[in-house]
This record gives structure tokens, C-alpha cells and sequence, in this order.
């Protein structure tokens, strides 16, 4: 016998669950909407994530966010702030990285704080994680700031100062890099490694069987830093060319050169030792 209810019950069930999924994918105002604001100074990328509650007509210093106790700076979860390399944290030094942001509101007087923990709630904040800890006096803002709001403010190829504004108060936290020193040894780095583009073109000219070309080019390299790399091509190239003698020379300078070098011991020298044998 056929059953007469089935259908509208199927139809009726489809439609609650449908019903049921807009309003899941329905999205509304948050409260506190996540907020981030990035900045760039001199060669390092810095970034804080927060939420941003609202004043809403609420006193705030001192009943929604109490003084005296540990504060998330924000809502909903932890304020992050993220720094691409070292730094200074309100005079502080900072290894680049990830962390979070504390704050102890006070009458007279904040307590910033900058903890390793990045999960940890206001309630489990834990001192012994805390990488800087520095006391700031709040400043007055002239009209009103609904939103809770972080800037970086005041920026410099050496420096920065982290703001928070919200009610009728601002903190401002100053963060200081040393770009000069990370430039500087970005320049020596690089100097150092000017070698490697002639050493690699000629690498790739010689397995390419353009012999001359290489040889100029990894002369270039050795007039720049001598190094047992440049030196090794060097003698293969010249033992193509069938310079024995140099080849043989410019071995030897490779095996001076790359004594006490990991690689080399580990990788190279057996490989040249039995090579070089081969060329007498």
C-alpha cells in the first residue's frame, strides 16, 4: 500500500533543514570585530591582531575592564603582536616573534606587559612568561574613542610607537629596532657572498662545456674571495683545457682552503683526492 504522508513529510523535513542551514550561514555584527594593523619600519614588518570592543555607553576604566587586574588589551582572545626581527619593547629587548599583549589598568598608572604565551586568557596570564614589563602614564584623549583602536604611530626607519585609544584614554608603547645594525650586516653578508655569482655561473658554463667562458669567470670569483669551491672548479676546468700543471696548482690551493671546512672534509676531499690521483 502506498504511503500518502511520505512525501509531504520528506518535503517538510527538507525545508526545516534548509531553513536550519541559512541560519547558520547567516552572519551578523560582531560585538568586538577582530581588527589589524600593520607597519612596516625600516626593513621589519610589524603587526598587532585584537579585538575591538565599544564603549556602548558603559564607564570602562575601572568596571568593564577593572583597574588593578591583568587585561587582555582587547576582547574575545588574546592581543597578538608580531615583530619580523629583534626588538626593543618599551626599552626592553625582544627576540622577533610572536607574543602577547598584557595590560594592568591603574589610576595613575598602566602596567604593559609582553608574555610568550599565546593562548593564555586575562585569568591565566602567568608572569614567568612575560618577556617585557614596563610602566606607562595614560594619557587624556580630547573626544571620545567608541572603538577600541591600536595604531603605530610616530614611524621611523628605527622605531615606532604602539598606541591603544579607547574611551578617553591612550597608552603608547615605543618600539625601537636597530635597522642601521641589521642593514649593515645584511651588507656584509651580501659582500661576502658576491663570489657566488660568478662562482655558479661558471659552475653552470662548464657543465656546459664552455670552458673559456668558465675559467673567466671563476678567476673572477677567486680575485674576489678565495675559496676552495672556486678553486676546485678551477682545477677541473684547467684539466679540461689540458693545463695540467695549473690544474694540479689550483687543487692544491683548494685543499689548503678547505681544510677544517665541514663540507669539504665530509664531501669534497675524498672526491678531489681521488681525482687528482687519477691526473698523475
Amino acid at each position: 500500500m502506498r504511503n500518502t504522508l511520505a512525501a509531504p513529510a520528506i518535503v517538510l523535513a527538507l525545508s526545516c533543514l534548509s531553513s536550519i542551514a541559512a541560519a547558520q550561514a547567516l552572519e551578523l555584527p560582531q560585538p568586538s570585530p577582530k581588527a589589524r594593523v600593520e607597519q612596516r619600519v625600516g626593513i621589519t614588518d610589524v603587526a598587532l591582531d585584537y579585538s575591538s570592543p565599544g564603549v556602548k555607553g558603559r564607564k570602562v576604566w575601572g568596571e568593564v575592564v577593572p583597574y588593578d587586574k591583568v587585561w587582555r588589551a582587547g576582547a574575545n582572545q588574546p592581543t597578538k603582536l608580531t615583530v619580523s626581527r629583534d626588538f626593543s619593547f618599551g626599552g626592553t629587548a625582544v627576540p622577533a616573534g610572536s607574543y602577547s599583549v598584557f595590560m594592568i589598568p591603574g589610576k595613575a598608572a598602566w602596567t604593559v606587559l609582553l608574555n610568550k604565551s599565546l593562548t593564555a586568557s586575562q585569568d591565566e596570564h602567568d608572569a614567568k612568561d612575560d618577556v617585557a614589563r614596563l610602566t606607562i602614564k595614560p594619557a587624556a584623549l580630547p573626544a571620545l574613542r567608541e572603538r577600541l583602536r591600536y595604531t603605530f604611530d610616530d614611524t621611523q626607519d628605527d622605531r615606532t610607537t604602539l598606541a591603544l585609544e579607547w574611551e578617553r584614554v591612550r597608552i603608547a608603547v615605543p618600539i625601537a629596532i636597530d635597522t642601521r645594525g641589521l642593514v649593515t650586516a645584511g651588507i656584509d653578508r651580501a659582500h661576502a657572498d658576491v663570489w657566488r655569482t660568478d662562482f655558479s655561473a661558471a659552475s653552470y658554463l662548464f657543465d656546459a662545456g664552455q670552458t673559456d667562458r668558465a675559467l673567466e669567470l671563476v678567476d673572477k670569483s677567486i680575485a674576489i674571495q678565495p675559496t676552495w669551491r672556486a678553486e676546485w672548479l678551477r682545477a677541473q676546468i684547467q684539466h679540461k683545457k689540458g693545463n695540467k700543471a695549473e690544474a694540479t696548482a689550483s687543487a692544491g690551493r683548494a685543499q689548503e682552503l678547505g681544510t677544517g671546512d665541514k663540507t669539504y672534509e665530509a664531501n669534497t676531499k675524498p672526491t678531489l683526492l681521488k681525482t687528482i690521483a687519477g691526473w698523475k
